[in-house]
């Protein structure tokens, strides 16, 4: 329960040390710092909590409480633990179901936030760390990689410290051209930016002829539906997402902009009505009226569009009135669940206009203001201040240790055209502010994860908007900022092979720790060098009467040194020095508790920078003590007798079907004869397993199957035959109305060895309901499996990854896997399987990404090897999903087998995959050699197997 509440006007503390309670009728100042001290205390308490309560929905029965604490916080004389196990896995969960009353759970009252609100600076610093660190993502500071098209300078407001809006008689004329519009996205796209923001005066053909005139010219009637027309157009020909920030909006003009756009904006700045008076900042500007704001933000919440506001510091409002307001904030946000991000953004005075005189924002206001803003919306709400506007690394560092998780919007290209005189950081010395406060310069879309997880995406996002998200987007929702995908013979990322290897050097600021708190003072005092360090009134001036509509952006760039975003295989910017872990990850393969619950897994699948070196390592490690340095593979051929299927997963493009006419190739069904064919070819030239699966034809029964299990063991009877994903046997156990075992036990005595663990994809049922809708559930794959152990067939164990799911996922299935096998013990491997997008039905269709990362790709089998270990003994890398390069990259990160040879391969490469139908064993030995490790021909089951190698 709350610790203060408000009753009849007034304040009342209860239970704070056995205290009789307090009475508080203002804000409360007869309570001494040490009442105040222990109210924040709790609410940092109740934060923690409430962290690990709303997480609680999305962990496994099989979590437990030991995870690696983050880091600890000491508030006064108090110490705190940095978030623990509880708070680790991520939901990625319907934001829809939670209530208001679940939104501001764990919150402080508004009575409490002012109750707190006049302790020491240091003390609110420290505690909104604290309550930052509780975030499902600690290590992770964002920014959203950009390029800022300002449609129109022209604005019927006159706000008395803007020089954005300008009259028709300074610009060039009324609104940029699309040829302009795509010139700058078409730029920002080349060099690795994902969002496109959209700024704009607030209606200025209410006030000017010649907004209206030109409106007319472009035939559209209103600034609106021009910036909905060129937010479409660089959507359609870019790919990079519109964020719009239009000014003041009802409902239907915010539907209209949600068609184009992944995010919009307004920032509520203050609702203060001194503002509003003759002197006041806001005098003369209809669109900055509280009420007309304040109605924008809260209709944004229904139209369900993901939205950003936030406050102005210093512009003559006082610290109790950004309080307020950012409890008004909170409560429109626990109404709708809409707000994405809150902005605390210091003012700047700028020459030329009425406020050019005024002293920028004090630090201490600036970080008060952040400070207390964490306080208020807890752990999950990210909090910006735009770096640009504290410059100097420790005032920017500040900001880090006050609670903020993002920097915004940054641009290699663009100027800020709303505060031109201040330019963006470049992104190499931002990664070096933020990694010396002990974190990790994370690239984000300006639509945030939780908007675009599996189960909300389509509820916040519009249909024509989603594919180009997910396009964009890694497994966690962040920027995916990488062109490689698995099956394509696009290069690794520069820094795969040395990062796998622990190559990477480390910077400067390796071992650097969060800003201390007397850091925090002297940056308040001004007392650092270069602490705060805003514009004179005359360069601001001076850079706002040069700034212009761009023409060109290669002079930017050039200016920036061609700085480009891109990500490396450790998940961290590449053109950077790599930084030391961040503690957050113990990947050693003694801490096995610790990989006994999703939470402790996810936190694995976020490892970046050395984090990822460390997960790395230490599954190379356990490889080398469990199978040293041998790497096995199987001498086999792949049999797909037919691509005719009567179920239609999302994911496949091997299938054909009523649904699948489109895709590549035609509908085949292979004769008896040619299977055994092609058996018998295989034995001939060495191998010693066929493995044979297929869609499931109409027609078949579990006769089929009985029957090319038959011929192919008449025709080689030393041959094993690794045939029948666990659906088909399904399939075949019903169409002859008999139970699994019954048809495993045929099976097996008609001569099969062994079952492949396909058709598992993810074990997870909600994301089998839009995968494969129509398929076998979790349940009755596990019934599959199991099965076949206990009548005496071991199977493989897979995992199709990287389309619609997301971290958490992956630890489900992960340990759905180990709790299988330590009941049987008859799983021979774990195969990752990473999704092949290029023809897959449901990328055509926009509706999943682009398969996984490389750095998703390496984790999952490194985190395989620590999770599985010690039931799984196997880890093996696909070539035909990774390529070559990239399995001998995955040989440095815990996998000891590289798989078949095959001969065939047909299903991957229905997808679009390039890395060829065969490897001959000969080559699979070199690759393997050339990775520093020793070759082993193997059978099926493990055991080695004497080479019969022929020349093809």
């Amino acid at each position: 329960m709350p610790l203060l509440s408000d009753e009849g006007g007034s304040t009342t503390l209860a239970n704070a040390d056995e205290q009789e309670p307090i009475t508080d009728s203002a804000y409360g100042t007869v309570a001494g710092d040490s009442e105040r001290l222990h109210v924040l205390c709790v609410i940092v308490a109740r934060a923690q909590n409430a962290t690990r309560i709303q997480n609680s929905d999305s962990s496994s029965t099989l979590q437990n409480s030991e995870s690696r604490p983050y880091e600890n916080k000491t508030i006064g004389s108090r110490t705190f633990k940095g978030r623990d196990s509880e708070s680790g896995s991520s939901n990625n969960g319907d934001s829809e179901s939670l209530s208001s009353e679940d939104r501001t759970s764990g919150l402080p009252t508004a009575a409490e936030a002012r109750f707190i609100s006049t302790l020491p600076l240091e003390t609110l610093v420290s505690a909104a760390g604290t309550i930052r660190d509780q975030r499902e993502d600690p290590h992770i500071v964002t920014f959203s990689p950009k390029v800022f098209i300002p449609v129109t300078f022209l604005c019927r407001d006159s706000c008395a410290y803007c020089t954005f809006a300008k009259p028709p008689d300074q610009v060039r004329r009324a609104y940029m051209t699309e040829a302009e519009v795509l010139e700058v996205a078409r730029a920002g796209a080349a060099v690795g930016c994902v969002e496109a923001l959209f700024t704009l005066g607030d209606k200025p053909e209410l006030r000017y002829e010649e907004a209206r005139k030109e409106l007319q010219e472009l035939g559209f009637p209103s600034t609106l539906h021009y910036v909905a027309h060129l937010a479409s157009r660089v959507l359609q020909c870019t790919g990079l997402l519109p964020h719009i920030n239009a000014g003041t909006m009802g409902v239907a003009d915010l539907v209209l902009l949600r068609h184009v756009a992944a995010s919009q904006g307004l920032m509520l700045e203050s609702t203060a009505e001194s503002l509003l008076k003759p002197a006041g900042a806001h005098w003369g500007c209809p669109d900055k009226e509280p009420t007309a704001r304040l109605a924008t933000i809260e209709a944004a919440g229904e139209a369900r569009v993901p939205f950003t506001s936030g406050l102005l510091v210093g512009i003559g409002e006082t610290r109790e009135e950004r309080l307020k307001d950012l409890l008004i904030l909170r409560d429109l946000h626990a109404r709708h669940g809409h707000i994405q991000e809150v902005i605390i953004q210091p003012f700047r005075a700028k020459g030329h206009t009425r406020m050019g005189g005024w002293e920028d924002a004090a630090a201490d206001e600036l970080l008060w203001t952040v400070a207390m803003a964490r306080i208020v919306f807890g752990a999950e709400m990210s909090i910006q201040s735009p770096p640009n506007l504290s410059s100097g690394d420790l005032a920017q560092r500040a900001l880090i240790a006050a609670g903020i998780n993002d920097w915004g919007g940054i641009s290699p290209l663009t100027v800020d055209w709303v505060n031109p005189e201040a330019p963006w950081p470049h992104i190499q010395e931002l990664m070096s502010v933020t990694a010396a406060s002990g974190k990790v310069l994370v690239p984000r879309l300006p639509v945030y994860p939780q908007f675009l997880s599996l189960h909300n995406q389509d509820k916040w996002l519009d249909p024509s908007v989603v594919p180009s998200a997910l396009r964009l987007a890694d497994s966690s929702g962040y920027a995916r900022c990488q062109q490689w995908a698995p099956g394509t013979m696009l290069p690794l990322p520069s820094d795969a092979r040395g990062i796998l290897r622990n190559e990477g050097a480390v910077g400067d600021d390796a071992g650097s720790q969060p800003i201390s708190a007397a850091a925090t003072a002297a940056v308040v005092a001004g007392t650092a060098a270069g602490a705060v360090a805003p514009a004179t009134a005359a360069a601001a001036g001076a850079a706002t009467q040069q700034a212009q509509l761009p023409a060109s952006q290669e002079k930017r760039l050039e200016e920036r040194g061609g700085e480009s975003i891109a990500i490396g295989a450790d998940g961290l910017l590449t053109g950077t020095s790599r930084y030391a872990a961040s503690g957050d990850v113990d990947a050693s393969p003694s801490d096995e508790a610790r990989r006994k619950n999703d939470a402790g897994i996810v936190r694995l699948f976020a490892a970046r920078g050395a984090d990822f070196h460390a997960v790395c390592n230490a599954a190379d490690e356990l490889r080398a003590v469990v199978s040293g340095d041998e790497v096995s593979y199987v001498v086999n051929r792949n049999i797909n007798y037919t691509n005719v299927c009567t179920y239609g997963c999302q994911f496949c493009a091997f299938s054909k079907g009523k649904s699948a006419d489109s895709l590549r190739g035609q509908p085949y069904l292979m004769p008896l004869d040619e299977i055994t064919c092609r058996a018998k070819e295989a034995w001939e030239r060495g191998a010693t397993e066929v493995c044979m699966q297929g869609g499931i034809h109409p027609d078949f029964t579990g006769d089929t199957y009985l029957s090319i299990l038959s011929a192919v063991k008449a025709a080689c009877p030393d041959m094993h035959v690794h045939a029948f994903s666990p659906l088909e046997v399904w399939h075949g156990a019903t169409s002859l109305n008999c139970s699994v075992p019954h048809f495993l036990r045929l099976l097996k005595d008609a001569g099969l060895g062994s079952l492949p663990g396909t058709a598992a994809e993810i074990l997870d049922d909600s994301v089998r309901a839009v995968l494969c809708p129509d398929k076998i559930s979790t349940v009755q794959w596990v019934e599959v499996i199991e099965a076949a152990h206990a009548v005496g067939l071991p199977t493989t164990s897979t995992i199709m990854f990287g389309h619609v799911d997301h971290p958490v996922h992956w630890a489900r299935h992960l340990l759905l896997l180990r709790a299988i096998q330590e009941r049987t013990g008859g799983i021979t491997e774990f195969v990752p399987l990473p999704f092949v997008h290029m023809q897959a039905p449901m990328y055509l269709k926009g509706r999943c990404r682009r398969g996984p990362t490389f750095r998703e790709c390496v984790l999952m089998h490194a985190v395989g090897r620590l999770v599985l270990h010690p039931h799984i003994r196997n880890i093996q890398a696909s070539w035909v999903k990774m390529g070559v390069d990239g399995v001998s990259c995955l040989l440095a990160a815990g996998c000891n087998d590289v798989g078949g040879t095959l001969m065939n391969e047909s299903i991957t490469r229905a997808a679009g995959a390039v890395h060829g139908q065969e490897i001959t064993p000969q080559r699979m030995e070199a690759i393997i050699t050339a990775a520093g490790r020793l070759p082993r021909q193997r059978t099926t089951l493990y055991e080695s197997a004497m080479p019969r190698f022929q020349n093809v």
